[in-house]
């Protein structure tokens, strides 16, 4: 199917929706205009005197029923869905990105797209900004995921993007576009009324109407941006395709890079009240590792010579502290605690200011869980652990403890507002999956043998852009201690764990340093 005909059919559906609200609309002036009749035939003798009492009798219940109409119309026109999380990037702070998008526009003979935001998210999409006047024709605001500048080359990006700006075309349809402020408004008034609760017989009557519109306008709406999306994609065939193919393949690089970064190495941050400030540029470096360790991605590290697409930005450094702020406030939420601190941290910083005080902190939960802070040795550990394991539930009861410290410890996060009058947007992490006990325990135990590490030999704190925080020597990630501290947790075997700190040149009987 052609753009031409994909934008008809999409037209088709629009009217299909309008003429469900102007059916409503009619159906609320129908008694109004009926007792206008009988009222105007009686007085002018077409119809007999009855007719006049019927209209008036009528008059009463259809202005009622029409002032109410008018206020449930009045609460559904004013809803605005809620603008989405983004990063507006005005004109000087990006020409040369603004230039690409203004030149795709006019290669695909559509209008240019009427802002750009950047949104942390591995998407692109057009989105009407509700502060903008309903009445008017404005071009929606192209809102482009921020991982795809700090990864993509220029060209990729803008075969990325020329589906997504063709979509400007059936947008500026006067039909499509009127239907689409008409659904906008059903979905914010049942979204307000939902957040609202029970309070308000006005919109909670307002959102049983939306809900009735939305269900007979529903199938016609899908469809309609289904011919809308179908008329971007025929319209943007030509443009680039051969590029957008290796475009395509970065989208889901990206995607698996960015979720990685955010759930091992930004959200350790998060919990400890830091935010990482150059969340992509951190992104291109976890993918560009990635490259270097498999063997299957020798393509990439060719693409890496060709320019950047955050280049189009003119300063990419302060556009990523903004997007990186607002990701933090997104998926995490600032700390409930009005004075709790809340402060970026640089790469570089990193591993001293999160990941060592991440083990001392766990180091000090687990010595004071084992009453034993004032000689916090791993000798102690050893030996307390290793003489719980003949009876499994002294074990669990530590693991309890170590636990119960570790939720005190965590907080509860404040969501971040989307705007005024609209409700927070939900975190876009999934929720880890729970943990037992002695996985909790295990953290903690190893987070004190990195410690000890730390203070008595060469190792340090490092951080490994694909698994987050890691103990490194010599320039190299220390043997993992995932097998020697399970089998002390679980098994209560301190032998293995005994092997490792001696290959390691750790003393277990010097204290370990606390926060």
């Amino acid at each position: 199917m052609g753009h031409r005909q994909a934008t008809w059919s999409a037209r088709d559906h629009a009217l299909a929706v309008l003429r469900v609200r102007n059916t409503a609309l009619a159906l609320v002036l129908l008694p109004l205009a009926c007792a206008v009749v009988l009222l105007a035939g009686a007085v002018t003798g077409r119809l007999p005197g009855a007719a006049g009492t019927a209209g008036l009798i009528l008059l009463i219940p259809a202005v009622l029923a029409l002032a109410g109409a008018g206020a449930v119309a009045t609460v559904i026109a004013r809803a605005r869905p809620p603008a989405g999380p983004g990063v507006e990037v005005p004109e000087h702070a990006a020409p040369g990105l603004h230039a690409l998008i203004r030149d795709l526009a006019d290669r695909l003979d559509v209008p240019a797209p009427g802002g750009v935001a950047l949104a942390p998210d591995c998407d692109s999409w057009l989105e009407e900004r509700p502060a903008r006047p309903r009445s008017a024709s404005v071009p929606p605001v192209l809102v482009v995921g921020s991982p795809f500048l700090w990864w993509m080359r220029v060209g990729e990006l803008r075969a990325l993007l020329a589906p997504v700006v063709a979509g400007t075309g059936p947008s500026a349809h006067p039909d499509i576009a009127a239907a689409r402020r008409c659904v906008r408004g059903l979905d914010a008034t049942v979204a307000r009324a939902a957040r609202a609760g029970r309070r308000g017989p006005l919109l909670a009557l307002s959102a049983a109407v939306a809900r009735a519109l939305l269900r007979s306008t529903g199938g016609h709406a899908a469809e309609m941006e289904r011919g809308v999306a179908a008329a971007a994609a025929s319209r943007a065939r030509t443009v680039d395709y051969g590029v957008r193919v290796t475009a395509q393949e970065q989208v889901g690089l990206a995607y698996a890079g960015w979720d990685r970064l955010l759930t091992k190495v930004a959200l350790p941050a998060w919990q400890t009240g830091r935010w990482p400030r150059r969340l992509n540029a951190g992104v291109a470096a976890a993918l560009t590792e990635l490259s270097r360790r498999d063997r299957l991605a020798g393509d990439f590290t060719s693409r890496l010579g060709e320019r950047p697409a955050c280049d189009l930005l003119e300063e990419p450094g302060r556009v990523d502290e903004e997007v990186s702020l607002l990701a933090a406030e997104l998926f995490h939420g600032i700390p409930a605690e009005p004075d709790a601190p809340w402060e970026p941290v640089d790469w570089a910083a990193y591993p001293e200011e999160v990941v060592d005080r991440i083990w001392r902190e766990r180091a000090a939960r687990l010595f004071t869980a084992l009453d034993a802070a004032r000689t916090p040795t791993l000798t102690c550990l050893l030996q307390r652990l290793g003489d719980a394991a003949g009876d499994a539930g002294r074990t669990d009861a530590l693991a309890a403890r170590v636990g119960a410290g570790a939720a005190r410890a965590a907080g509860t996060p404040v969501p971040a507002e989307t705007g005024a009058g609209t409700g927070p947007f939900p975190p876009a992490l999934p929720a880890p999956p729970p943990r037992t006990g002695r996985e909790v325990l295990a953290e903690h135990v190893a987070a004190a043998v990195c410690c000890a590490a730390a203070d008595s030999t060469d190792a340090a704190p490092g951080l490994d852009w694909l698994d987050g925080p890691v103990l490194r020597s010599g320039g190299r990630r220390v043997r993992d201690l995932t097998e020697p501290v399970r089998g002390l947790v679980d098994d209560g075997d301190p032998e293995p764990l005994r092997e490792w700190l001696a290959e390691a040149g750790i003393r277990p009987d010097k204290p370990v340093r606390l926060v």
